[in-house]
């Protein structure tokens, strides 16, 4: 058999090399170039809650910041996990993102088994906001401090009660941890969602609810519920009446929802970090701050690296409150 001569080998070379050079170049310009088409932001959960709020407030401004549309897709249930598997499993170029919260780092304390690796399916971007919980009461309730509630609980274990959207929801084990913190016991009664919850405490049905003041201000400021304290460090221009939990005795509650965006494993550097100067300068936005103070939330637009760190402290965090209370995983 004859050898191949030195000028086939180096046409086949330099067709290799062309071949290389074709494949690394669209590479290269599909990130520097995006986006060129839509971009679906999946929220796994209803429309109207503070996600939602959170993703089609950011979004607006994305379509103009990037020159393309930017269309939240609201995929609801099994808290959220639907939604979220259907982004892990998207191509990972940018135009499948998700809009995701808190319960995210409660996931694996929910469920024995995720149908993706909670650590590493998912690219975090950025955070879209921050909100505090509130400790929530009936208009109407003998209670008018945090101190007096917790009083009368410590006296009285397990005569109170207290509400949430569901067994394992972020209200409930933001309660929870209220309640371990503490040392009272209340007993948790669950509903189907947090407007359930909500219209149970207006009621009276129940005596307590944690919620964000985005579901809350509006109950309060139409004179149905009460809030007691605040999680943040500092009162909430928006409710300066309301004192913090550390002004009530309970300097260490510091819970805080947050809400984000992420995309799937695999996306590349450069896109993740356009998206995250994207969402920081729609952030940085006059009408997009204003709203975000109207629903008593702060800015998000950490780096990637500080939210993907967050994430495990607060996987972490739950875990913790959920194996204390016992909270069986599905």
């Amino acid at each position: 058999m004859s050898q191949p001569s030195s000028f086939s080998r180096r046409r086949a070379a330099t067709r290799i090399a062309a071949i290389t050079a074709a494949l690394c170049v669209p590479l290269a310009a599909h990130s520097a170039d995006y986006p060129t088409r839509p971009v679906r932001v999946v929220v796994p959960y209803s429309p109207g809650g503070a996600t939602d709020v959170a993703a089609r407030l950011v979004s607006n401004k994305l379509n103009g910041i990037l020159g393309q549309s930017f269309v939240v897709d609201n995929r609801a249930g099994a808290t959220g996990t639907i939604g979220t598997n259907m982004v892990v499993r998207s191509e990972p170029d940018g135009y499948t993102l998700l809009a995701n919260d808190t319960t995210y780092a409660m996931l694996p304390s929910l469920f024995t088994q995720l149908p993706w690796d909670h650590a590493k399916g998912l690219v975090p971007i950025t955070t879209l906001m921050t909100t505090p919980m509130l400790a929530l009461v009936p208009a109407n309730s003998r209670f008018k401090t945090l101190a007096d509630l917790l009083d009368y609980a410590r006296a009285n274990p397990g005569k109170l009660n207290f509400g949430s959207g569901g067994s394992g929801s972020s209200i409930h084990l933001a309660a929870e941890l209220m309640n371990s913190q503490a040392k009272v016991s209340m007993t948790h009664v669950p509903y189907k969602g947090g407007g359930d919850a909500m219209a149970a405490l207006v009621s009276g049905q129940i005596d307590m609810l944690m919620e964000v003041p985005a579901t809350a201000v509006g109950q309060i400021a139409g004179g149905k519920v009460r809030a007691l304290a605040i999680s943040s460090t500092q009162r909430l221009p928006l409710l300066p009446d309301v004192p913090t939990f550390a002004q009530s005795g309970m300097p260490d509650y510091k819970v805080t929802s947050w809400f984000g965006m992420s995309a799937p494993q695999g996306t590349s550097p450069e896109i993740v970090a356009k998206l995250r100067k994207a969402i920081q300068a729609a952030l940085a936005e006059p009408d997009v701050r204003r709203r975000i103070d109207e629903l008593g939330a702060q800015p998000g637009g950490i780096e990637s690296a500080d939210y993907a760190a967050m994430i495990v402290r607060d996987t972490q965090l739950w875990g913790g409150v959920a194996k204390k209370i016992g909270l069986q995983p599905q």
